[in-house]
């Protein structure tokens, strides 16, 4: 074999190498967030299907539910949820690296910030394109500290999506669980902006 052949040979075994290496699949984050960003614009009515203990004066019953994924980015994206014509809460779910971090933008009509909002927590384990869970972090636990809500100390949320199918908004602590889902199946109208945006 000449050596201009061995050349041409081992080239050509190194390009198949590289042929058949695929690059790595997008994290499970990154996967969950851009299944919530492909429904950009869309709104969804939901239901609660678990609201345990039912807390005294519950703002949830009886109300009409909707999230609307108003505000998409590439590493970002808002989601508000309407309690009836409380457009007070809204979802912001933000990429990094191979974590999600899940803050509650809570506001008055007016728009100011309430005493109570940006809770929430990161994603501690990588989760699934389907299912991501977010432990209350410490700036959350010294908030509900200071406001005397030390119940929520041991908060976990969690969302689901299941494209074309369910969003789920999840939380969990000892002694509570609720839970809302949407049906994606249907778009309702989209509701007016949340307050503050």
């Amino acid at each position: 074999m000449t050596l201009r052949t061995l050349a041409g040979a081992t080239l050509g075994v190194v390009a198949i190498g590289c042929a058949s290496e695929s690059p790595a699949p997008p994290a499970p984050a990154s996967q969950f967030l851009t299944a919530i960003a492909a429904m950009c614009g869309n709104a969804y009515g939901g239901r609660i299907v678990a609201n345990e203990p039912v807390q005294p004066n519950d703002a949830f019953e009886g109300q009409a539910l909707v999230m609307h994924v108003r505000t998409c980015e590439p590493e970002r994206v808002l989601v508000p949820f309407h309690v009836g014509e409380d457009r007070s809460r809204t979802w912001v779910l933000t990429l990094h690296g191979d974590r999600i971090r899940l803050k509650h933008d809570h506001r008055h009509a007016d728009g100011s910030e309430d005493e109570l909002t940006q809770y929430g927590g990161d994603s501690t384990a990588p989760g699934t394109a389907t299912r991501q869970e977010f432990p209350v972090d410490q700036f959350s636990i010294d908030l509900f500290t200071r406001t005397n809500r030390t119940v929520s100390t041991t908060n976990t949320w969690a969302m689901e999506v299941h494209p074309g199918r369910m969003f789920a908004y999840e939380l969990s602590r000892p002694g509570r669980m609720f839970r809302v889902e949407f049906d994606l199946t249907t778009t309702v109208p989209a509701p007016p902006a949340p307050w503050g945006y």
